[in-house]
Order: structure tokens, then C-alpha cells, then sequence
């Protein structure tokens, strides 16, 4: 069976990337490329993309990011246009990190082993 391998969108000081990327090494995952996405700003196209693979906006859009009880979202529903276009205008928006195999029909947003595992095919 050939070498899995990923690109991963994170943070490169974010605990849970950091904790994501130390597990794919040891399970023999490669990370073909680590996007950095404040660094390196997601279009919108991008993130409807990655929404996509994950299986809608709700999936990817980050309800722990600060801004989000800032801006008074916990008091309101915030729909998947929005959420879109909160993830594209500020980053924290967008739930880490977020998998995505080489040629995959699908990812996954966040760290949980046992969906990486299901992802991958581990």
C-alpha cells in the first residue's frame, strides 16, 4: 500500500496542528504541504473547497474562535453563506487543522484520531 500523504491548513504554533502533524509522522502520513493560513489567506473559492470536502460551512467554521462570542454569533443562528464569508475575512473562523489526502474526495477539520484513521484509511 503506497505512502498516504496530505496537505495540512493550520497554524504552525497551534497545539492541535502540532498534536495532528506528530501523529500522521508516526503513522507514516506524509505532509506534502503545510499551509499556514495566516500567512497565507485562503480565497473564497478555497474555502468553499475545503467546506466542501468537509461536508458543509458548519463543519469547518470554528465557534471557539474569540471573535465569535465578540461579535454576539452565540446569541444568534449564523448560516453557511455567512459563516463563508467570516471564514474568508478572518481566519480563526476556519476550525484546525484541516486534512486533506492527496486526490481526496473528502477531509476533516479538527484533530480526532479516529476520523483522521477513517479518513485515510489507517
Amino acid at each position: 500500500m503506497p505512502t498516504p500523504s496530505v496537505t495540512l491548513y493550520g497554524l504552525p504554533h497551534c497545539t492541535t496542528c502540532q498534536k495532528a502533524q506528530a501523529w500522521l509522522d508516526q503513522h507514516g502520513v506524509t505532509v506534502d504541504k503545510f499551509h499556514d493560513v495566516k500567512a497565507e489567506r485562503l480565497s473564497r473559492k478555497e474555502i468553499e473547497r475545503l467546506a466542501t470536502l468537509c461536508g458543509g460551512p458548519e463543519k469547518l467554521f470554528s465557534k471557539i474562535a474569540r471573535k465569535y462570542r465578540a461579535l454576539g454569533l452565540h446569541e444568534r443562528e449564523v448560516l453557511a453563506p455567512e459563516m463563508l464569508d467570516l471564514m474568508k475575512g478572518e481566519y480563526t473562523f476556519i476550525r484546525r487543522p484541516v486534512i486533506v489526502p492527496k486526490g481526496g474526495k473528502r477531509a476533516v477539520a479538527g484533530f480526532s484520531e479516529k476520523a483522521v484513521r477513517e479518513l485515510l484509511g489507517l
